[in-house]
């Protein structure tokens, strides 16, 4: 009998937990006094328990119900405005509420939906939001992951990249991601033997280049092949987030020489 009350007991525990309880206290604040049982059905039950019921329904949804709800109804005041602030907290992206706002705007109105683009560009009014947005976006256009800032490497970078390795049996290779912009410096794959590296364009468009001749673009599905001693670059193209997988090709005594940077004269002039 006790293992089976034990039981009932951290089940319990388990499904309150799954829950993320949302507390608010707007309510009693603003109109504790004047309306009590308002403010308690706005903190405890509005946000106390629907809000809180997460298991059913993510609190990043119920942002968007809830922004939806508002703009269709017209309601573009301070509510509007918290509850877009929610909802970027909630992880919705500055790109998706532009798509939300959008969609509205043919079903609830245009006019509801300008004004609440004037409220929106406000809360998601960050360069570096922005361009998180823009990261995100192109992550999901791929199969393989972005992974960590290329910290290691990053000395022989212009602009920022991202590595993934992939594999590190038979054929190690590795994903990585370029900002617009972004290339590495001239270098070179040594080898006594074999060596040498392949790329495979994944997703966005990039560029590589032999000293002495001209840029290939990278698309996906374009494949490079790099004999080793050849001197080269690659990196995105100056409008697009870029990745590759980068092959590392078997052989005996590989190293790696980096050179000098890409100059912005030699990229821009692509």
């Amino acid at each position: 009998m006790n293992r089976i009350v034990i039981s009932i007991f951290l089940f319990l525990a388990l499904m309150a937990n799954s829950q993320t309880t949302v507390k608010q206290t707007a309510g009693r604040d603003a109109l504790g006094d004047f309306a009590p049982k308002f403010a308690e059905l706005n903190d405890d039950v509005l946000f106390g328990e629907v809000w809180s019921r997460t298991a059913q329904l993510p609190l990043r949804d119920r942002s968007i119900v809830t922004v939806t709800a508002l703009v269709s109804s017209g309601i573009i005041d301070s509510s509007l405005t918290y509850h877009l602030r929610e909802a970027k907290k909630n992880g919705v992206t500055r790109t998706e509420i532009a798509e939300i706002l959008t969609q509205v705007a043919f079903y609830a109105g245009w006019p509801k939906a300008w004004g609440a683009f004037r409220q929106a560009t406000e809360v998601w009014n960050d360069a570096d939001e922005a361009a998180a947005d823009e990261k995100e976006r192109f992550a999901r256009q791929m199969i393989f992951p972005i992974g960590e800032p290329n910290t290691a490497y990053a000395k022989y970078f212009v602009g920022n990249s991202y590595l993934a390795q992939v594999s590190d049996a038979q054929v190690p290779f590795a994903n990585v991601t370029f900002e617009p912009g972004c290339r590495n410096n001239w270098h070179i794959h040594h080898a006594d033997n074999g060596g040498g590296q392949m790329l495979v364009g994944v997703a966005g468009r990039g560029w590589y280049q032999e000293e002495g001749k001209p840029a290939q673009e990278i698309l996906p599905g374009t494949v490079i092949h790099i004999p080793a001693g050849v001197k080269h670059w690659h990196g995105a193209a100056a409008d697009s987030w870029f990745a590759h997988l980068a092959f590392s090709v078997p052989g005996e005594n590989t190293s790696n020489e980096w050179l000098e940077p890409v100059s912005d004269e030699e990229y821009n002039a692509l």
